[in-house]
């Protein structure tokens, strides 16, 4: 089943993981110790995340470890960007009604 990347960011414990492993590549263990979860329950949430590509797994000898795909992080970004173009067209209608409030006050 094909996941997109708003089913990976859609839980707090993904978030977090994705915040994890921005940092550093992490192995489900040393995932888990941050968590008061289960490791199952990691791997888990790390298939989701692999599934969306939002991480990709990198073996070294007998261990896995999960990096974050930053190019999956684009979708996300271009996705908020419709919002904050919004967002700032209405700010900046506003400072117009309000300058134009606090000229008229003069």
């Amino acid at each position: 089943m094909r996941r997109d990347v708003f089913q990976a960011i859609a839980d707090p414990t993904r978030r977090a993981i994705i915040t994890l492993i921005a940092v550093q590549a992490m192995t489900p263990n040393a995932l888990a110790e941050h968590f008061d979860t289960s490791r199952q329950a990691i791997s888990k949430h790390l298939r989701v995340l692999t599934e969306c590509e939002m991480v990709k797994q990198e073996f070294q000898g007998r261990e896995i470890y999960y990096q974050l795909e930053i190019e999956k992080m684009k979708e996300i970004d271009v996705w908020l960007d419709q919002f904050r173009k919004i967002m700032e067209d209405q700010f900046q209608r506003l400072d117009k009604v309000l300058y134009n409030l606090k000229t008229k006050k003069k």
